[in-house]
């Protein structure tokens, strides 16, 4: 049966690495990273293998993929290219934990929401589940990684606090913390990719019978 869900698992896994490792390359003045086009595409994994095997298949990717993507995220995101070689960067409390709880809140949720949508309209399922999952998703990812009425320790708090600092709200509008401005455009960035996802939904899911 591993041999069944090994590419869903794999591609997981491939995901949160890839993900946590382009997180550190920004993008409009720090408005976004890369990570932020690459990490959505977990739920396309997770729709896909709901899709073709069921939601228990899919509960089962997520768990396993989850399970390699966190050990191979010990290694992977602790290096960050720099000049000519290679430094460590050890990733904040905060963020790990925002990180691994927002991943697995979100995705078992978009598992459970697909597999009521299935009898729907093809794309209704896959668009409704990773919209909801990836809003709860950023939402518990940025409050638990830098909101300020978090509680953390002094020392996981100060490693985040350039997250509080106040910043026009997306470059233009009034003062917020940093944080929010980062949340929303991250989410908006989701949006655009769950219509997008849409297609290769589409590709893989109508050349097998699904269940």
């Amino acid at each position: 049966m591993i041999r069944t869900y090994l590419p869903g698992i794999l591609a997981m896994a491939a995901i949160v690495v890839a993900s946590n490792i382009l997180v550190q390359f920004l993008l409009l003045d720090g408005l976004l990273t890369w990570g932020a086009f690459t990490y959505p595409f977990a739920f396309l994994v997770t729709d896909v293998m709901n899709r073709v095997y069921g939601v228990a298949a899919a509960r089962r990717v997520v768990i396993a993929g989850f399970a390699v993507g966190v050990i191979c995220s010990l290694i992977g995101s602790r290096i960050m290219l720099q000049g000519d070689g290679f430094e460590y960067a050890a990733v904040p409390l905060r963020v790990a934990v925002g990180s691994g709880i927002a991943f697995f809140t979100a995705q078992m949720l978009d598992v459970s929401i697909f597999d009521r949508l299935r009898d729907g309209s093809w794309w209704r399922a896959p668009l409704v589940s990773t919209v909801v999952g990836s809003a709860v998703d950023t939402a518990l990812f940025f409050t638990i990684a830098f909101a300020a009425f978090v509680p953390f320790s002094d020392s996981a708090n100060e490693a985040i606090s350039w997250a509080w600092d106040p910043v026009p709200f997306l470059t233009v509008g009034a003062p917020v913390p940093l944080w929010i401005t980062l949340a929303v455009a991250d989410w908006l960035v989701k949006l655009a990719i769950a219509l997008i996802a849409l297609v290769p939904f589409r590709a893989i899911t109508g050349r097998v019978p699904a269940v």
